[in-house]
């Protein structure tokens, strides 16, 4: 359980940008332990995302709790959140004096930019593990794509054409029926 503690709490030290900047890091470091698998892990990552709060914290909880039970949940939660924690502290001291600094400043700049990378490296993992049944590039799972691309393009329907966000709720209710629809009939086929 030690190890487990470390882990997350490097993880929570070293990742800035919140929860989904922290996907890849969890991912390659519970998978490379051999703690679960790369197929668990994305189960665990759908459950983390549909579930509230935070995702990076609910795949902390999950994790440790598939490895020790709840006293691994509850190692995993406090070891993922207590640095930011920690450093929320130090910075609420000098809080002036830290955003008033050209080379914090740009430090901050910089990170934007990783940020962002990771995120669309998570993105783009996870997209690649829906698409490819069992990573194989030759099962091809093409009711994905349709949901992935109709999604897309509700979304840029609704922002270019209407001139307005459509709530992300009714996305994920016209997408969900879509899935549910387009899966069920898959199954009877």
């Amino acid at each position: 359980m030690i190890e487990l503690f470390y882990v997350f709490f490097l993880i929570g030290l070293f990742t800035i940008g919140g929860g989904y900047a922290m996907i890849s890091l969890i991912q390659s470091e519970v998978v490379s332990r051999g703690w679960i698998t790369l197929q668990e892990f994305h189960d665990l990552l759908v459950i983390s995302e549909s579930t509230p709060g935070p995702i990076a914290i609910n795949t902390a909880t999950f994790v440790g709790n598939l490895m020790y039970s709840i006293p691994g949940a509850l190692v995993a939660t406090f070891a993922c959140i207590l640095p930011s924690f920690i450093i929320i502290l130090l910075i609420a001291s000098i809080f002036n004096k830290f955003l008033e600094n050209k080379i914090i400043n740009a430090i901050l700049n910089g990170i934007k930019a990783v940020v962002v990378g990771l995120i669309l490296a998570t993105a783009l993992s996870f997209l690649y593990s829906i698409i490819f049944i069992n990573t194989n590039p030759i099962d091809i799972d093409y009711i994905a794509i349709i949901i992935f691309g109709v999604t897309i393009f509700i979304a840029f329907i609704f922002k270019t054409v209407k001139k307005k966000t459509l709530s992300p709720y009714m996305i994920l209710i016209i997408t969900g029926l879509l899935g549910v629809l387009l899966y069920y009939i898959k199954s009877i086929l």
